[in-house]
């Protein structure tokens, strides 16, 4: 089944030319345009299927700063601003609120890692709050139970995945940016080993830069060109209750499931990284290089079944430009969700929430996260394809930083000093051994 998401009208044919063209209209492909047009390039937002449609409507709408790694953390701080900057901006809603975010534990070891990244994210100027036992049971009053402790993050927050792309993208035309659905890119055309179009299945697009943002879709699009983007994607499930007679926390996360409250008051519930790894070619080929990151997950991460080979994402083959793609063939990653978390997940939530052991579930349905090895995303030019900038691989997080990475990705295109220093989120990272630091997320 589909999450909610909010439908938007949008153009029916490409223009001849563009200053930039996003392959991608995810949160990150529609606020790189934004963040472009808004510095009066020419932008065309190409997306094989709908608006926000793939993960960018199925996660769970978190957007913090609290226990980010140290690499995506100015970005995520910027992120929080450009939320609120944009709603100001443009009228749109993409239902954000800093409403805070609350987690809970009785594992000692995971307060004291809390209290370590307090330390850290004060000296970044991240205001949290550490809880004793006796603050982490008023704030989880909701529980009925006693806690050691936990953390909560007060400018921290939340936004409706339903609305958010399609609002940006909106906010995109209004500035003169063209936005295509059910228009898949094929493509680049290269001239002198630069980019100087993109192949869409409605014609060809003239450009000089192509900023791929295709999440689950980037590796098999970068074998198109010869280049080797190691990514595996993991099938996460979430399912969604009706909306509750009492309030419960907004944003609240135990080491055993998660509860966000959504736009109309129903509530999202998903098991933290809990997901599946569907065996596929590309996944096969790239495995090694994911050893270190599933060996420290390995609790929550479990084999999957044929919902990738079927889904074609992660395939091998080239494709000719002239020819339908894998990717016309499969306009929305809707895969289907697995049944034995969504039950496991609403016994839990159940359990930690008294409030919900008789709410109805509503609709429950699983997405691919694009996971890099080292859990942070892939930002910036690719050196064998000037012109061609990537930005993907975001495992999990690239909804709540969504805006600082549009932001990041259109300094590093118009030449702007960027806001943070993009080293660390470099592509050519992937040249390195795989055995380096892995997020903590």
């Amino acid at each position: 089944m589909s999450p909610p998401l909010n439908l938007i009208n949008t153009s029916a044919k490409p223009p001849a030319y563009a200053d930039a063209v996003v392959i991608g209209g995810g949160i990150i492909g529609v606020f790189t345009a934004y963040y472009l047009a808004q510095r009066g390039l020419s932008v065309v937002v190409v997306e094989k299927g709908r608006i926000g449609a793939e993960q960018s409507s199925r996660n769970w709408g978190w957007c913090r700063q609290l226990n980010r790694d140290e690499r995506e953390l100015p970005m995520a701080s910027k992120a929080l601003e450009l939320w609120e900057q944009f709603a100001a901006d443009t009228g749109e809603d993409t239902g954000f609120n800093r409403c805070g975010l609350l987690y809970l534990s009785d594992d000692e070891a995971q307060i004291a890692q809390w209290e370590r990244w307090h330390e850290f994210g004060k000296a970044a100027g991240v205001p949290t709050q550490v809880l004793s036992g006796r603050d982490a049971t008023e704030r989880g009053r909701a529980t009925g139970r006693a806690w050691k402790g936990g953390v909560f993050s007060p400018t921290d927050g939340t936004a409706d995945p339903s609305k958010a792309a399609p609002a940006v993208a909106s906010a995109l035309m209004k500035l003169g940016g063209t936005v295509l659905q059910h228009c898949a890119a094929r493509g680049i055309e290269l001239a002198g080993g630069r980019v100087s179009g993109v192949v869409t299945e409605a014609g060809t697009i003239k450009t000089r830069t192509a900023v791929l943002a295709g999440g689950a879709w980037a590796s098999s699009f970068c074998r198109q060109l010869g280049i080797s983007f190691p990514l595996a994607t993991l099938r996460q499930s979430i399912l969604r209750v009706a909306s509750q007679a009492q309030q419960l926390p907004r944003a609240l996360t135990t080491s055993r499931v998660s509860v966000t409250r959504r736009s109309d008051g129903s509530y999202g519930l998903a098991i933290s990284g809990r997901g599946r790894v569907d065996p596929t070619p590309q996944f096969l080929r790239f495995a090694l290089k994911f050893v270190p990151m599933f060996a420290k997950r390995w609790r929550n991460v479990a084999p999957g079944g044929l919902e990738g080979l079927r889904s074609g994402h992660e395939t091998l083959k080239k494709w000719r430009l002239d020819e339908p793609t894998p990717m016309e063939r499969m306009r929305i990653l809707n895969p289907r969700p697995d049944a034995a978390t969504i039950r496991k997940t609403y016994e839990r939530a159940a359990e930690l929430l008294p409030a919900l052991r008789d709410a109805r579930i509503v609709n429950a349905w699983a997405g691919y996260v694009d996971c890099t090895y080292d859990g942070v995303p892939a930002i910036g030019e690719v050196p064998e394809v000037p012109g061609f900038v990537l930005a993907a691989g975001f495992s999990g997080h690239g909804f709540g930083i969504g805006p600082g990475a549009g932001y990041l990705v259109a300094d590093l295109i118009t030449g702007a000093r960027p806001f943070i220093d993009p080293t660390s989120l470099s592509p050519q990272r992937f040249r390195q051994s795989a055995w380096g630091k892995v997020a903590e997320f």
